[in-house]
């Protein structure tokens, strides 16, 4: 069953009473609650770090919030007892190892044996899917696998030369095996990061991961219940399901799927480039990064959250103006006139209102470099030390200087890191001047990646090409949920193209677009901004059941358009009628 890959050592952890599979015995009020506590900071143990990377996950990626009505009007925390089967793993050919979990209830239905596999979003370690592939398949009896596609949490500090163990801990290379360890590295090389650094271009091998962790999670069962081996895909059914990066992923292991393994996929707000159709991540987002600043100035952006702050402009978009007309970039000389002129580009070249208006929020929070600066890194192979356009990831240090507070947040990062600094104590340092807009030289040089010429470039564009999605079997059921108002991974680039691209082969996927939801269900606990958006989370567990509800009880397929009556969620609580969630 894992011929192909190894697999280390295999930690398998109990996990009942007051520390549950679902929310590490946190339940839905200390999910949203403080993080949870180590009793001793600087040497958290394994189980409070899962229970705190389970939190973190949580309300990464769910509205937890009072108005946001989750455990009300929809979703559930409820306890699930279990075990964990949790290795890191090799793809043949790789230079580093990845992590994969099996979350096994132990009211795992043997009736209907049921896997959903599942991939983080973003770059986040191996608890990031929990709120969406944990939270609708381990209440109802079904066994979770989830991989973190070569990304993570599992930081390698080069001052110190310690990484993450299999256990969460830290440990020093050569120890114990490490989540990621690379070699080489100088003291003063900064902190390396599994996706950036590996030297793999994880991103190559996205429907890889996802197979490769449903074969494991067979393989898990097997060792969960012996006496009820093979697990096989002939007898049990498994559903792939992921949200952004994972939900790119799932589509990407439909595609490479040649054994038949996948009953069914369901994919939330999708990363899916097709060749030929739409655009890649990378090039809208270089894009993005430079022009949509310069554009938030125009006069169609005043009184939307993000865009301004108590009714003003930030001075950062006039300033963005200013440096791309110094830059050649713009012509036109007055800030209003130039917010005009950036948005006229970024529409020329696809961008509807919709996902501008609401791709705000990326811009203020500088979420486009942080985010393109990693993917750079990657496609181009670059160890930490040597990262493009000369980015570096270094600690913040209290004050300046290294002191205790340094190894408390050290001692986190697993659970608190979103695998793509900054945070959890880590800068994004490089790539800027002392200019009134100091990054950006940074976005000009990783933007010139996608659009010039030189070697670096070449490289970078035949890495993104080998990230393209094939064609799923005819047969496979397919739903894609993507919020139309989606600012970071706008449905015109992603979805939309995908789902042309499967109808004009003759596939027949169901393709929800739901009106008024975004990226980030998190971002919806923002004041304003959460009262004119839906969560997606709910749409997509809707999803699922139908999915379950097809493969297992052979109910038809619903149709696309079963969203329409979704309406923004307003000032108040979010309510039913206004969630109109798809009838059964």
């Amino acid at each position: 069953m894992l011929s192909i890959e190894s697999v280390e050592e295999v930690r398998v952890s109990t996990h009942r009473g007051n520390d549950d599979l679902l929310s590490a015995g946190l339940g839905l009020r200390g999910l949203v609650g403080a993080p949870a506590a180590f009793a001793v900071p600087v040497a958290p143990t394994p189980a409070e770090l899962r229970r705190r990377a389970i939190q973190s996950n949580w309300k990464g990626i769910a509205d937890l919030g009072p108005l946001g009505g989750f455990g009300t009007v929809y979703g559930s925390v409820p306890d699930v007892p279990g075990r964990e089967f949790m290795a890191f793993a090799r793809h043949a050919g790789a230079k580093a190892s990845h992590r994969v979990l099996v979350q096994v209830p132990d009211a795992f239905d043997r009736a209907k044996r049921c896997l959903v596999v599942t991939a983080s979003p973003g770059t986040r370690g191996i608890y990031g899917s929990i709120a969406v592939a944990g939270a609708w398949g381990l209440p109802r009896g079904c066994a979770v696998a989830y991989t973190d596609k070569g990304a993570g949490s599992g930081y390698f500090d080069s001052a110190d030369g310690s990484g993450v163990a299999l256990d969460g801990t830290r440990a020093k290379a050569g120890e114990v095996p490490l989540e990621f360890e690379p070699a080489g590295m100088t003291a003063e090389a900064g902190i390396a990061v599994k996706h950036a650094h590996s030297g793999d271009n994880p991103e190559a091998d996205w429907g890889r991961h996802v197979l490769q962790a449903a074969r494991f999670g067979l393989a898990m069962l097997d060792e969960a219940f012996p006496e009820e081996a093979p697990f096989t895909p002939a007898n049990t059914r498994i559903i792939a399901t992921g949200l952004s990066n994972g939900g790119g992923a799932v589509l990407r292991a439909a595609g490479e799927d040649t054994e038949g393994m996948l009953a069914a996929v369901v994919a939330l707000a999708p990363n899916i480039y097709v060749e030929g159709y739409g655009r890649p991540f990378y090039d809208y987002a270089t894009e993005a990064a430079i022009f949509l600043p310069a554009a938030l100035a125009a006069p169609a952006f005043d009184g939307l959250p993000f865009a301004r702050v108590a009714g003003a402009q930030p001075p950062a978009w006039a300033l963005r103006s200013a440096a791309l007309r110094a830059h050649g970039r713009l012509s036109a000389i007055l800030p209003a006139a130039q917010g005009e002129e950036a948005l006229a580009l970024l529409r020329a070249s696809g961008w509807h209102d919709e996902a501008l208006a609401v791709g705000a929020s990326s811009a203020s929070l500088d979420l486009w470099r942080a985010v393109t600066v990693a993917y750079a890194s990657a496609y181009l192979r670059r160890p930490c030390g040597d990262m493009p356009c000369g980015y570096a990831y270094r600690p913040q240090h209290t004050g300046g200087m290294a002191g205790p507070v340094d190894a408390m947040i050290r001692a986190a990062w697993w659970a608190d890191g979103s695998g793509t600094p900054p945070g959890a104590g880590i800068v994004l340092a490089g790539g800027s001047d002392f200019s009134m807009d100091p990054t950006l030289p940074g976005n000009l040089c990783l933007r010139d990646l996608w659009t010039g010429q030189g070697v670096d470039a070449q490289r970078l564009r035949e890495a993104v090409s080998t990230t393209a999605a094939a064609l799923p079997r005819e047969d496979l059921p397919a739903f894609v949920v993507h919020g139309a108002q989606d600012g970071l991974i706008p449905v015109a680039f992603s979805s939309d193209p995908y789902v042309k691209w499967l109808r004009a082969a003759g596939r027949s996927p169901v393709y929800w677009k739901v009106p008024h939801a975004q990226h980030f269900d998190a971002f919806l606990a923002f004041p304003d901004f959460g009262d004119r958006h839906v969560p997606l989370l709910p749409f997509g567990h809707a999803a699922l059941d139908r999915a379950w509800a097809h493969v297992a009880e052979g109910r038809a397929l619903p149709e696309d358009a079963a969203v329409r009556d979704t309406r923004p969620r307003g000032p108040g609580a979010l309510s039913a009628a206004a969630l109109a969630l798809p009838g059964a």
